[in-house]
């Protein structure tokens, strides 16, 4: 599930981070950056919970209104949504039961939360469409939660709050877990049942080193990384540029003369993205042609064996 993408992400946090704080220990710097992509990975398993959550809750719902119902001889309440087939077989996932079993949080800790999101998802026009229709299948009580989690779980300020409260590691890796939560949805098969294989914590053990020896090559190598970006600009002032440029171009460099297999374009690509995340306005324009100079520059002194886009 860790990715480039998200990896990117923690090194540019965790480098400012570094230079920001006196300490500068890098061996402290890196087994944060480690724990900090950990934390990526306990919000996903966290987020794939809160479907068990609001099913569970929706079961004590449905329970309360079964008793009335035969108190007072009314028609019983429609079971549909808790016997949403993907639902229970999230329920029963032997690697999401694994996971939480080790963890100290529970949703069962937010019974506010899981009543409030309830009342939205039962008030919204995708669960009305999914109680009213015939179709009773397997897929589309799978796409029932993908379309619930994409219109009411992703952009979702309430849960946004709740887990910052709970996790200052959680600030910023929501919108890229999501895309990991909804890809796990689409890739739930019923034949699997219980065994059906959650997203590994790394995509592959070379991302997990990628991540170490980046974070690395950035800090140790930051002066003369530094150094290039003067080379490849001439009157060069760096009190003029926003510090979290630097930062992202020390990176992007580390990356470029690291990593012989990346690409320049695709680096020079990733950190103009994050430079407008990140810093100024302004940054991503001037980011892409500083770096596009500087691989230019590296490439034509000998010291970087790659072909520029």
């Amino acid at each position: 599930m860790i990715n480039r993408e998200l990896i990117r992400i923690k090194v540019v946090q965790l480098t400012y981070a570094y230079y920001q704080n006196g300490s500068k220990n890098i061996d402290t710097a890196e087994k944060e950056l480690m724990f900090s992509l950990s934390k990526a990975y306990d919000m996903y398993n966290y987020l794939l919970a809160l479907i068990v959550g609001i099913t569970r809750e929706a079961r004590r719902h449905v329970e309360v209104a079964e008793s009335k119902a035969k108190r007072e001889g009314t028609p019983m309440p429609s079971t549909k949504f808790i016997y949403n087939r993907f639902a229970l077989q999230l329920e029963q996932n032997k690697m999401l039961n694994e996971f939480m079993e080790t963890q100290k949080k529970s949703w069962d800790d937010h019974p506010e939360f899981l009543k409030k999101i309830y009342i939205q998802i039962t008030e919204s026009q995708i669960y009305k469409d999914y109680m009213e229709s015939a179709d009773d299948d397997y897929l589309t009580d799978r796409e029932l939660w993908r379309k619930i989690y994409r219109t009411l779980i992703q952009d979702n300020p309430d849960l946004d709050a709740l887990l910052e409260e709970q996790s200052l590691y959680w600030n910023d890796d929501k919108e890229v877990v999501d895309t990991f939560v909804v890809k796990t949805i689409k890739r739930f098969e019923e034949k699997n049942s219980s065994n059906q294989e959650l997203l590994p914590e790394y995509d592959s053990e070379e991302d997990k080193d990628y991540a170490r020896k980046l974070f690395r090559a950035t800090i140790m190598n930051g002066e003369e990384y530094q150094r290039y970006m003067s080379e490849a600009s001439r009157n060069w002032d760096f009190s003029r540029l926003a510090y979290m440029d630097i930062v992202i171009m020390q990176i992007a460099i580390a990356e470029m003369m690291t990593f012989p297999s990346i690409p320049i374009s695709v680096t020079i690509n990733e950190y103009v993205e994050l430079a407008k995340v990140y810093s100024t306005p302004r940054s991503a324009g001037y980011i892409n042609g500083m770096l596009d100079a500087i691989a230019h520059h590296l490439v034509n002194s000998g010291r970087l064996m790659k072909m520029v886009r």
